[in-house]
Formats: structure tokens, sequence, C-alpha cells
């Protein structure tokens, strides 16, 4: 199979996924607070651009069989935030909760949200650890392109991206989850200083149900306290 043929494949799955995730999500009744039970590490989701939380119900759900208690921030809704503000929205949210050893699953605009609070505003250290699903922490030079603020806001030349890409004191912190190929992160999701992990397969979205991702973040989960501290 030639390299065209299997992008176009992993563009056509990928897409398909979406569309079916945001799908299911506009129909579903889930609660939030069917997931706050768990003796395990606490989980913080944050969803992509244009998501809401239950766009990661399948991630949500194996955490919590997996005895994790599992938070979302409805308060983000379609995470259209900026990135300053909706970090403020996460930081907030520990510190009524008083959330401690937190490991924050993120995807996409999420990872650069939850990078922020890492990096800016958890002088506690509440969040112990970071696993951020195709996140374009280099940017994404597609956003310059785009219409809508939100998006643009994503561009390599934004000043919130520069200082997130500049600034390694929290990356030893990170897992980076991407694929060989992403659709809308042409950068790519490696991050310095990260544990990179890359999957045998491509896409932006359908890589949030791979079976390597869901393990690598279970994995994650339950192992709190693996010493990586901010400036390690």
């Amino acid at each position: 199979m030639s390299s065209a043929v299997r992008i176009a494949g992993w563009w056509a799955l990928d897409y398909a996924y979406a569309v079916g995730r945001q799908l299911r999500s506009a129909v579903s009744r889930v609660s939030p607070d069917e997931f706050l039970s768990g003796t395990g590490r606490p989980v913080v989701v944050i969803p992509g651009i244009f998501e809401d939380w239950r766009f990661m119900l399948p991630l949500i759900r194996e955490l919590h069989g997996a005895g994790h208690p599992v938070h979302v921030v409805t308060m983000l809704q379609r995470n259209r935030l900026a990135v300053p503000k909706a970090a403020a929205l996460i930081a907030g949210y520990l510190r009524d909760a008083d959330l401690k050893d937190v490991m924050i699953v993120a995807h996409s605009k999420g990872g650069l949200i939850g990078k922020y609070a890492m990096m800016s505003l958890d002088p506690e250290q509440r969040i112990s650890a970071m696993v951020a699903v195709c996140s374009p922490f280099s940017g994404s030079r597609y956003a310059g392109y785009m219409l809508l603020p939100s998006l643009r806001a994503l561009s390599p030349r934004n000043a919130v991206t520069l200082q997130l890409s500049r600034e390694q004191s929290v990356n030893g912190r990170i897992t980076s989850v991407y694929g060989l190929f992403d659709p809308h992160i042409p950068e790519g999701s490696v991050l310095p200083g990260a544990r990179n992990v890359q999957l045998e397969t491509g896409g932006h979205f359908r890589i949030l149900a791979d079976e390597d991702t869901i393990r690598t973040v279970l994995a994650e989960a339950a192992a709190p306290g693996r010493g990586r501290r901010q400036g390690s």
C-alpha cells in the first residue's frame, strides 16, 4: 500500500470517527457525576476545541473502570475559550475540589490548556502529570488560515503558543501521544523533554480510542509519584 493511499485511509477513518463521536455526544444523557467515584488517582479530562467532555467518553469510561475518579470541567463547554482563560477554569476547579496528585488527560488544544495550568497556575503542584493526545505544542500552521479567532489562536505565531513552546520546565511531567500522521498538526506533537509516544497509526481524533493510547493513559494514571517534578 502506498503512503498516499494509507494517509487517505487514515484521513477518512479519522473524520468518520469524529463525526460519529460528535453525534453520540450530542444525544448522550450521561452525567459527569457518574464518574466521580473511585479510590485511584484522580483524573481531570480536557477535550479539544469544539469538543465537549462527552467526546472523550470512551477514555473516561476506561479510566473510571480502572478505579479512577474522573472529573470534567463543564464550564469549558465546547472549549472555545482562550487557553489562559480555560486554564484558569481548570486551576479553579482543582482548588475548589481540593484535588491533589492529579493527572490530566487532554486532547489536542486541551494539552495546551493543561500545560499552561501546570506552568503558570499550579503553585501547589496539584497536577503531577499529564497525558496529551495529538496536542499542537508548537502550534499548527493551518490555524493561520482559519476565520474563527479560537482557531487562529493555535497558530505557531500566537503569543501564548510561543510561550508554551519555549517554556520546558514542566515538560518532564508530560506524556505526548501522537500518530505517524496528523491532518491538523503538520508540525507534529513531539515535546522536548517529555515522554513522547508515537503510535503506528495516523489521525487526530480516532487515536483517542486506539488500544495503545488507552494502555498508555491507564499505565500513567496507575503510576503516581513517578518522581517527575517541575524542573526535573
